[in-house]
């Protein structure tokens, strides 16, 4: 019945969703912009509640970072991860139920180490750990079973294409010349692109501690959480000691700013790195054309140290591969050289991907061939390298880097760390979050005793799993009546930490496109559907909005 029930929503939306006699001009009930995993999850939603939608991808690989190399997932609590956001994870753990997906390795010899759970639970029918082809064929296979429309390599034009009257979205068209109409808008994408074109209120950086009554908001001097700081006494100079040199690389001149203050700095971006050390599947590290040894200086410092940590996040993906992210004072993590990136053009924002890929590059082949490198450590690294068999048309490199934040609505509710570790009632649930308010360093400065130190390095767990409130994926009704927003969500910079998990951001997308569908059928503005009904289709859809009380 499920099946037939598909096949008919399916072709309603072949005759519905399609183009119009202007072959440049496209129309459906719902038009997602982004290619996120939050982008196909809310597509399938809509397809299965007998809407018409089209995914235009800027990307062309579709499911974001979950495809692109964090396969060892980010989450706290996975009781609350419902709806099609599980039904992702069960297709992992019937993939990886089949032995012709173990080619590296044997499943034996994998383990079950997972974070927060085990990577493979045969009670839940759940995998938690994957490969990054894996999770996009996944995707892929819901665009087909659900005969979703995908433009892929479909760029917003940003600066005159979004066309809005009487606080709607009526389209937006891409840099190609195509247009796009539709009742409902999603933004899906890490940017937060469509919802600033249509004038939506936003903020980029960190929110002073005031402003939302916060602890853990605004600059974090000596605040060390993780232990991604600098545990010794390390110059900065070019000279140790002297500051008539200069400073090295990646070592801001500015003071940090005082304690709790606001800035319109964000959190450092890395790629999340798929690794091997099998030799019949490991491509050598590629060496940067440019490579510049000097880049990695203060690299060579801290292992003098003493640093033994390097290894520290190499964590295991089926296949003997890795999901390697960042870890210590000086990392993955490229500290201070994304500020610009929410609100840059595209092309600058590529200047900012390629600098990103060419630090990381430069990271993994120094740490692998540089004799400035503890034996030890270099050794080991030298046996590691890319994976063959991912990211194939990419040179093994990943194709998405991680956005950890970017911009943020300013919507109908802000959520806070007030709401994530408990301290207040959230109104109208729509998903849950779970992780620790999680916020990557920030700034690489120097102390007044002219030593390096890193800050903005946070992780302040909630004391249990948390509701996230309908208002933060909608916007103040005077502002735009018909987009939702799953991913740059309404939020704090501290609660986006917590919030900015890949199955947040596919639960948000499926109870997006749900209200979405609940405010065409009723011929509503999204601020004003009911919220009893949307709560109703969403526990329906087996989505977790509270934890039921012992």
């Amino acid at each position: 019945m499920k099946l037939l029930k598909t096949l008919f929503y399916s072709l309603l939306i072949l005759f519905a969703g399609c183009k119009s006699q202007n072959n440049s001009e496209y129309k459906a009930d719902i038009i997602i912009y982004g290619g996120t995993s939050a982008a196909v999850i809310a597509a399938v939603e809509a397809v299965q509640s007998g809407k018409s939608v089209i995914v235009v991808s800027p990307d062309k690989h579709l499911g974001g970072l979950t495809a692109g190399g964090l396969g060892y997932t980010d989450t706290g609590n996975k009781a609350v991860i419902g709806g099609l956001s599980r039904d992702f994870y069960h297709r992992v753990y019937n993939h990886y139920n089949d032995s012709a997906a173990w080619v590296w390795q044997k499943h034996s010899e994998y383990g079950n180490k997972g974070q927060g759970t085990v990577a493979m639970d045969g009670e839940n029918r759940t995998m938690w750990i994957f490969e990054p082809h894996v999770a996009e064929k996944i995707f892929e296979d819901y665009v087909a079973e659900n005969n979703i429309k995908v433009l892929r390599d479909e760029w917003l034009n940003r600066d005159s294409g979004t066309v809005v009257s009487d606080g709607k979205i009526v389209s937006f068209a891409t840099l190609s010349g195509k247009t796009f109409a539709g009742k409902i808008f999603v933004d899906a994408t890490y940017e937060g692109d469509l919802m600033a074109a249509a004038g939506v209120s936003y903020h980029v950086g960190r929110e002073s501690t005031a402003q939302y009554n916060e602890q853990w908001n605004g600059v974090q001097t000596g605040v060390f959480q993780h232990g991604h700081h600098f545990k010794s006494n390390i110059s900065p100079y070019k000279i140790e000691g002297d500051p008539a040199s200069g400073l090295l690389p990646r070592i801001s001149a500015e003071p940090p700013g005082e304690y709790g203050a606001a800035d319109n700095k964000i959190q450092a971006y890395c790629y999340r790195m798929c690794m091997t050390n099998h030799p019949e599947s490991r491509v050598p590290f590629p060496k940067p054309e440019n490579y510049d040894s000097t880049q990695y200086e203060l690299l060579v410092r801290d292992f003098a140290t003493g640093r033994k940590d390097w290894f520290e996040k190499f964590d295991d993906i089926p296949n003997r591969k890795t999901d390697t992210n960042n870890h210590g004072a000086f990392s993955s993590d490229n500290i201070g050289m994304n500020y610009d990136y929410p609100e840059a053009s595209y092309e600058r924002r590529q200047e900012i991907l390629k600098e990103h890929q060419n630090y990381q590059a430069g990271l993994l082949w120094f740490v692998a061939n540089d004799p400035r490198v503890p034996e030890d450590i270099r050794t080991k690294m030298a046996t590691w390298g890319l994976a063959k068999d991912e990211f194939t048309d990419n040179g093994n490199w990943p194709h998405q880097i991680y956005v950890r934040e970017a911009r943020r609505m300013i919507g109908d509710y802000v959520t806070t760390e007030n709401d994530v570790l408990l301290k207040r009632e959230v109104p109208k649930p729509v998903g849950m979050g779970s992780y620790a308010m999680d916020s990557h360093n920030v700034q690489r400065y120097v102390t007044p005793e002219g030593f390096v130190q890193n800050e903005g390095d946070i992780g302040v767990h909630p004391p249990a799993p948390y509701s996230i409130s309908y208002g933060s994926i909608i916007p103040k009704k005077e502002e735009c009546t018909n987009l939702l927003v799953p991913v740059c969500v309404s939020s704090s910079h501290i609660a986006y930490g917590s919030i900015r998990m890949e199955p947040v951001f596919m639960i948000l997308g499926q109870s997006a496109t749900a209200a979405a569908c609940i405010a065409i059928d009723k011929n509503i503005a999204v601020q004003d559907v009911d919220y009893n009904e949307l709560k109703t289709v969403l526990e329906a859809r087996k989505q977790v909005l509270k934890l039921k009380k012992e």
